[in-house]
């Protein structure tokens, strides 16, 4: 037997700091030569198979070789979500504190699911929960949990909402047809069903259709239906546009219906000036998501909801079996377990607390605000081109646009094809990775630029080589091949 490893699962002093030694300086070496690599790396499924595919070993191999080989084989082929040239889908990259703050947790074998087994940890979350609470312009009987991303965060919401609706037998829950997937599953996950899951139609600036919404209510109650809530965005993960908060807030109040706002993405550009007026009337929702994870630099997984009366989600998942009676201990001693779907719960708001104590409030005032700064002159810059067209109204960090020559005088399919060619070419012959989308059909480029650690360098020539490229694809005729 590799003397890395033991007939009972352990390791000694020495052993674990040369393991751990080994794995903080694969990371850190990844980190440092990031902007070097290219910001997505991958490989086919056959290739990986043949690569990976084995059976487990009966005997065990040396702890630093086997982390040598995940460094080298398994967690390179992957989108590098933090390199600087990474403006694909919402990408980010995490302070070195929250990563520690990771292995910390892990490291103390945290399971946070009630007061009784991780008292520490539990008042942590309800420190960072109501740091969040403030942001936002809750009031003080706010309350909310960290979960794994907005996924959770929407199914914890929706089941609120459908509980606070006294559970209706044939329920509606009403969307943007710009709102992210993850919204309409959590629907069909608390029991309404596809065909009445509403996706209202949005705007020239991709915000929800308020006339839209309100037909599609009243016709559902006509039909004898149950309105329950109306999802709205705080940042679109298409084009960051805001829907019209204080209008659905109105409407939401005069129909009786929970109002959810989805700001997985955009929500924690409250930290700033700008984006608190950008957000104004998200503090009067029922429930809002965030995800830490994409605009507040913290590693996967860091997602939270926030609900304005506490008490709504106690009256949704609040159980007591009789395994857990002892995690009734005292008076004012939070169960985080009796606010949402998990029981088991890792110490997600560690990495956040750690993070916000290291460098303080105003560092991540100046990145979260960086980041609209780089998309306001990425958007100018679109603008002023002569090769490309900007196609949405930039309100927080991403940029929509396409190639489009001002005097080009093509057909949309042509133009369809050339932005398609231009992607691939990204794709292949360029460091940056930049992701697409539709908007109301039509094919567009999209930017999401907020990570910390990119420059203006980093956006220009990002954007030089999108113009480059679709020089080079009208002028040769690839597209059209």
């Amino acid at each position: 037997m590799d003397a890395g490893a033991t007939s009972d699962l352990r390791m000694s002093r020495e052993q674990m700091l040369e393991l751990g030694t080994k794995a903080l300086e694969l990371v850190v070496e990844r980190i440092e030569s990031l902007p070097g690599e290219n910001a997505w790396e991958g490989d086919f499924r056959q290739a990986l198979e043949d690569q990976l595919m084995e059976e487990p070993p009966e005997e065990g191999r040396s702890a630093g070789e086997v982390a040598e080989r995940a460094a080298r084989d398994i967690l390179p082929y992957s989108t590098r979500l933090d390199h600087p040239r990474c403006f694909g889908f919402v990408p980010s990259s995490p302070t070195w504190p929250s990563v520690v703050a990771d292995f910390m947790a892990t490291g103390y074998h945290v399971n946070q699911c009630t007061w009784l087994v991780a008292s520490g940890p539990s008042q942590v979350e309800l420190v960072v929960i109501d740091w969040f609470r403030r942001w936002i312009g809750y009031p003080e009987n706010a309350g909310g949990l960290f979960t794994s991303g907005g996924s959770a965060a929407s199914v914890d919401a929706f089941v609120a909402a459908r509980e606070a609706a006294g559970h209706p037998e044939r329920p509606t829950i009403y969307m943007s047809d710009q709102s992210h997937s993850a919204l309409a599953r959590a629907a069909m996950i608390v029991g309404v069903r596809r065909e009445r899951i509403r996706m209202v139609s949005s705007d020239a600036q991709f915000r929800m259709n308020l006339d839209a919404l309100a037909r599609a209510v009243a016709e559902d109650r006509d039909a004898g239906l149950t309105p329950v809530a109306v999802a709205a965005n705080a940042g679109t993960v298409g084009t960051g546009a805001v829907d019209l908060l204080e209008d659905l807030a109105d409407f939401c109040r005069a129909e009786g219906l929970w109002l959810h706002v989805d700001a997985a993405y955009g929500g924690f550009a409250a930290v700033t000036e700008r984006g608190k007026r950008l957000l104004r009337g998200i503090e009067r929702a029922d429930s809002v998501g965030l995800d830490a994870h994409k605009w507040f630099f913290q590693p996967y997984e860091a997602g939270c909801l926030l609900v304005k009366d506490e008490k709504t989600l106690k009256d949704a998942f609040a159980v007591r079996p009789d395994i857990l009676q002892d995690t009734v201990w005292g008076t004012n001693h939070p169960n985080f377990s009796d606010l949402g779907l998990q029981l088991s719960r890792s110490a997600r708001a560690l990495k956040v607390w750690m993070s916000v104590q290291t460098f303080g409030m105003a560092a991540f005032r100046h990145a979260v605000a960086k980041g609209m700064e780089l998309s306001a002159r990425a958007e100018t810059y679109v603008r002023e081109s002569p090769v490309l067209e900007i196609m949405n109204e930039v309100t927080l960090g991403i940029v929509c646009f396409r190639v489009n020559p001002a005097a080009g005088g093509h057909d949309e399919e042509t133009l369809d094809k050339v932005n398609r060619t231009v992607l691939a070419r990204l794709f292949w012959d360029d460091p940056a990775f930049v992701s697409s989308t539709l908007l109301h059909g039509t094919f567009a480029l999209r930017m999401c630029i907020i990570n910390h650690t990119t420059t203006w360098d980093d956006v220009r020539e990002t954007l030089a080589a999108v113009e480059r490229f679709g020089r080079d694809a009208l002028s040769k005729g690839d597209a059209l091949a």
